[in-house]
């Protein structure tokens, strides 16, 4: 139950719940404190002292806004609400002091430091400090250190509000970094110099509130104000986190995470961050077309005339969904294909999902059950490298009290959980235990792709929608493609899977699959943005554009459709995904029925209503699969290498240099004792 406490902030009263902190309080009444080393995320460490107020009534001197909370503070002499001072002549002068005492040793950098435009400093120190500074003896300086090729360092800068060591240790998981010293001889280090080890290391450079941590990659390339910012959505893993891609001019210069609470909070991982430098390199550009053997450059016209003819002439014709495929052009190319009488696949990894199930293929839970789950149990899923900011929160419910167990490969998780065993006997001694009544604890049982993919995953995904219901657990499925859910919805599957989808065709039209292998003989359309694996294969190419270059929906592995908005656009000759398929169809006399993005999605919306639900999850019926036969396989994890999933991580450098970081980590030799 909550305990409301009555509070009059700078004349107004409100009333809010006792356990809040003062600085809580002030943001429901609408008043700003100023703060460094707060951070509702993160663990109160109170130690910037820049969030002062006045207690009427209290201590004679300003008190910690962060630190104290409302059922702190004492009534009025006649039971009136306790009354505190945001803009007193205090609390004015205290935070000028504060802001003096910070601003002795931060170097005047800011013409050349790569935060100016969007410092913390910066601001608060125009808008609460004072107009000089009386200090005249020399400033310290500190080295700066070493923590990877992600995150620049200026630690001179370092006004030890903690907040990268607070992340790192909570939410990150790991332990490399902390503050040594005391005094003026306090600095934040990493322990023996290492550098950090995690995929959710570059949320520090935002949490930064001053040039400390900046972005290696992005350093000195462009000033804030210089940049168009457009939100959209990440396609790098299945969970959709909610980004902002800052572009200059047509090039992507940086992308940076939004806050949703129901997606990644305000995390995204390091691939979604970093993998932009990947958008420039390896492009497709322009059509081309196989002669004698060899690919040569063609005129959109010349590409499109090869494509049709190949299809019309063709016995059997599949088209196979990629990854990173939105759903207006996986419904566009369903329509193009099975219009000529072919079949459509997006399970292009063997995964065994149920077509026409959307509680087998997406589940019944949301992401955000994960916060109030007292059990969670995964099976065959390694989500810290499918799903780093989801195992994040995974990882804040087992702080608070939550058992994990896992069936599957053995890995480290940044949390405790309980390794009932790598292979299907595992699982079936989880489904044999006797749970009784309907456990009242909620929880979430959590599937992931490496659990599906063998020839028994049918049954896999029965026993596990089986757990749920004798658990009264919600089942997530955690996908690792970002189109796969919205292809799932649009109906993008064969009867018999891709086996059956490839089988005797022909012509085989691939949108933007890059992960598997075609046999020679058939004839190979490739629509997409790189030259990855799927373009060397072709016999006609057809750019299309990235994530970033185009409109597209997105639905999340919870079944949460969301709107990535065009930042930029497609270089040279490239187009947008659904126009060339429209395109096409004209060519082939076979004629889409809509003539731009707004007609395709009144289709897309008249087929499958739900899509129209913009960031909502909708709730799935429960159906649950006939129980069969498990095999006695072990688990095995779908990713091998977490930097290089898809033809944009591939095509970039950054992403193949922290590749080859991981690896050698982990094949380094400790010298014995």
């Amino acid at each position: 139950m909550s305990d409301l406490r009555k509070i009059n902030i700078d004349g107004t009263e409100i009333e809010v719940d006792g356990a809040m902190t003062l600085i809580q309080a002030c943001e429901v009444a609408g008043v700003e404190v100023p703060r460094f080393c707060y951070h509702e995320r993160l663990s109160i460490a109170g130690n910037c002292r820049m969030c002062l107020v006045e207690v009427v009534g209290g201590p004679p001197k300003p008190a910690a806004s962060c630190a104290m909370q409302v059922k702190d503070l004492r009534p009025g002499p006649e039971g009136q609400a306790p009354v505190v001072k945001t803009n007193s002549p205090m609390v004015k002068k205290a935070r000028e002091g504060v802001m003096e005492f910070l601003l002795i040793n931060h170097p005047l950098d800011c013409p050349i430091c790569d935060q100016g435009g969007e410092c913390d400093l910066q601001d608060q120190a125009m808008a609460y400090g004072v107009s000089g500074s009386r200090f005249t003896e020399a400033k310290r300086a500190v080295d700066d250190l070493d923590l990877g090729p992600l995150v620049g360092t200026a630690m001179t800068r370092c006004i030890s509000c903690t907040r990268c060591v607070r992340f790192t240790t909570e939410v990150a998981g790991i332990h490399q970094m902390g503050q040594t010293g005391r005094g003026e001889d306090a600095e934040i280090t990493s322990y023996l110099n290492q550098t950090l080890d995690s995929n959710l290391q570059g949320n520090i450079i935002d949490l930064c509130p001053v040039g400390a941590l900046t972005s290696k990659p992005y350093a000195f390339t462009a000033r804030p104000w210089e940049l168009t910012k457009t939100e959209s959505i990440d396609v790098m893993d299945a969970l959709g986190s909610n980004i902002r891609v800052d572009t200059k001019g047509r090039e992507v210069m940086r992308i940076l995470p939004r806050n949703h609470d129901g997606v990644n909070e305000e995390w995204i991982s390091d691939k979604t961050r970093f993998v932009w430098d990947g958008l420039r390199r390896q492009r497709l550009d322009r059509p081309y077309v196989r002669v004698d053997g060899k690919l040569k450059p063609a005129s959109w016209g010349e590409a499109l005339s090869a494509a049709a003819t190949a299809i019309k002439g063709a016995n059997k014709v599949a088209g196979l969904i990629g990854d990173l495929a939105p759903v207006e052009a996986t419904f566009a190319l369903k329509e193009l294909i099975e219009g000529q009488g072919g079949v459509v696949e997006c399970r292009t990894d063997n995964a065994r999902l149920p077509a026409g199930n959307r509680s087998g293929y997406v589940g019944t839970a949301a992401v955000e059950d994960i916060d109030t789950a007292k059990f969670i149990q995964l099976i065959g899923t390694n989500p810290a490298v499918e799903a780093p900011v989801l195992n994040a929160r995974i990882r804040k419910a087992w702080l608070n009290g939550a058992e994990v167990g896992l069936v599957g490969e053995a890995a480290n998780l940044t949390y405790d959980y309980a390794h009932v065993g790598t292979d299907r006997a595992a699982l079936q001694s989880l489904l044999d235990k006797d749970y009784g009544a309907v456990l009242e604890a909620p929880s979430v049982v959590i599937v992931g792709q490496g659990a599906l993919r063998e020839a028994d995953g049918a049954a896999v995904l029965a026993a596990a929608q089986k757990l749920a219901q004798d658990t009264g657990s919600k089942l997530l499925v955690l996908h690792t493609a970002a189109g796969r859910v919205g292809a799932m919805d649009v109906g993008a599957v064969t009867e018999g899977g891709m086996e059956a989808a490839i089988d005797g065709a022909d012509v085989i039209y691939n949108l933007g699959s890059d992960e598997i292998e075609i046999d020679a003989g058939t004839f190979v359309i490739y629509q997409g943005s790189h030259g990855d694996r799927g373009a060397h294969r072709a016999d006609v190419i057809l750019p299309g554009a990235a994530y970033t270059e185009e409109q597209g929906l997105f639905v999340n592995t919870e079944g949460r459709p969301q709107l990535a908005l065009r930042a930029g656009f497609a270089p040279g000759e490239a187009k947008e995904n659904w126009a060339i398929l429209r395109a096409l169809s004209a060519e082939m006399g076979a004629t889409l029925p809509y003539d731009s993005l707004a007609q395709l999605r009144q289709a897309l919306v008249a087929e499958v209503p739900h899509l129209a639900q913009i960031d909502e999850v909708p709730e799935n019926e429960w159906q649950p699969l006939e129980a069969g036969p498990l095999g006695d396989a072990s688990f095995r994890n779908v990713l091998s290498d977490f930097y290089l999933t898809n033809p944009i991580a591939r095509a970039s450098e950054l992403m193949a240099e922290l590749s080859a970081n991981a690896a050698a980590r982990a094949t380094e030799k400790m010298a014995a004792e």
